[in-house]
Formats: C-alpha cells, structure tokens, sequence
C-alpha cells in the first residue's frame, strides 16, 4: 500500500473501528495508548470532536447517534476519573442551583457584569 492511498487521522478512535476497517479488506495502523496522561487528553480533544458533531444533528435520529457518541466520551473520562454517580449527581445539583437550567429559553445580548463568566468568545468591542 502506498501512502498515497492512506488517510492520516492520528485520533484516539473507538475500540472496533480497526476491526470494522479490515472487515472490508482494507488496512490500518493503530497503536495502544498505555499512558494516562495521553488517554485523558485524547478523550478531552474526542469531546470537541463530538460536541461539534452533536452541534450540527438536525435530525432527531441524527442527534440521538451523536449524542451516543458524546456520552461514550463522557463515561471513558469518568471511568479513567474514577468519578461516581454520587459525584456526578452532586455537581450537577450544585450547578443546577448555581446557574438554572433552560426553561425561560433566556438569550444574552449584553451586560454590565464584569464577574460574569462565559465559555464563548464575547463578541463585539467593549468601552
């Protein structure tokens, strides 16, 4: 096989896809990642990867297979983690009474407070 014909994803991939490329005849390298440090940073990229994908399901078909994939990611880091239910229930308690959640479907436009966190880029130019 040439390099020619090889598609290069250097990714952390789910544990029968190698299985399924060479079912169809075709060939892969794959390597084990036997440290932790590496793991966990491929599942955090892996979890870009699929909130990107889960972004842009415009199907509800579409949505539920993405958001299976996320969720994979999520279980993978809470094992490597080794985070229990208890945890995760608590801290989504904590955030939940912290921050709401979505039922008055509230859109920012602009304010005033300069404590105020968020993970997005803030747009425009500030005075």
């Amino acid at each position: 096989m040439s390099d020619i014909s090889r598609i290069y994803y250097n990714k952390l991939v789910r544990d029968n896809i190698p299985d399924k490329i060479t079912s169809k005849g075709e060939q892969c390298e794959v390597r084990q990642i036997n440290d932790v440090q590496e793991f966990q940073q491929e599942l955090f990229k892996k979890i870009r990867e699929e909130a990107t994908a889960l972004s842009m399901a415009r199907t509800k078909k579409d949505f539920l297979g993405e958001y299976s994939d996320l969720m994979a990611v999520f279980e993978a880091i809470i094992e490597q983690l080794e985070i229990t239910p208890e945890e995760i229930l608590a801290a989504r308690e904590e955030n939940n009474l912290k921050k709401g959640g979505y039922k008055h479907q509230h859109f920012l436009i602009w304010s005033e407070d300069t404590d105020y966190q968020s993970n997005e880029t803030p747009q425009g130019i500030s005075n």
